[in-house]
């Protein structure tokens, strides 16, 4: 497999758990966050779901500078817009991945807020990168639902909700 195809794959297997993982989010718990330094559960969910579109900006771009190019987030309001916004993000990555060629892999990207460079990495490591974010904040979502015992989907097996113990 082409690293291309190695990622399309990947987007692919993810999308499925990440979709169950949002899909459990409750419309009256937007606002809810366990921790004062923690994230609501709208911004939380919100960064899961637009992370697919982090593969189209890696193609699309050189660098992202927050100085010039502040982060917004996309307002969203209950779960049915959460999985409408991650459904368009994920095809913006798909459709990425497919125009996308395999030399387009070793191109340098930068993460920048001006002056002050985080990281410069290949455009295939910060594809890797951003998949890893989903499943890192994909995994706090899981802890922030549990606080508020809602059921917990499985992610490459079943979860201790979906067990049947004896």
């Amino acid at each position: 497999m082409t690293g291309i195809e190695v990622f399309q794959k990947e987007m692919e297997e993810e999308a499925v758990t990440t979709r169950k993982m949002l899909s459990c989010v409750p419309d009256d718990k937007y606002d809810w966050k366990p921790h004062p330094k923690s994230m609501t559960i709208r911004q939380l969910a919100s960064h899961i779901a637009e992370l697919p579109t982090w593969v189209e900006m890696t193609f699309n771009t050189s660098e992202l500078d927050f100085a010039t190019a502040p982060y917004e987030s996309k307002p969203i309001n209950n779960t049915k817009e959460l999985l409408a916004f991650f459904e368009e993000s994920l095809e913006a990555g798909r459709a990425s991945l497919k125009s996308a060629r395999e030399e387009q892999l070793d191109d340098m990207w930068t993460l920048r807020n001006g002056d002050q460079i985080f990281s410069t990495r290949r455009k295939a490591e910060v594809i890797r990168m951003s998949y890893n974010q989903i499943v890192h904040h994909r995994a706090q979502l899981g802890v922030f639902l549990r606080l508020l015992d809602i059921p917990i989907p499985g992610s490459y097996g079943p979860s201790a909700d979906e067990q049947s113990f004896q």
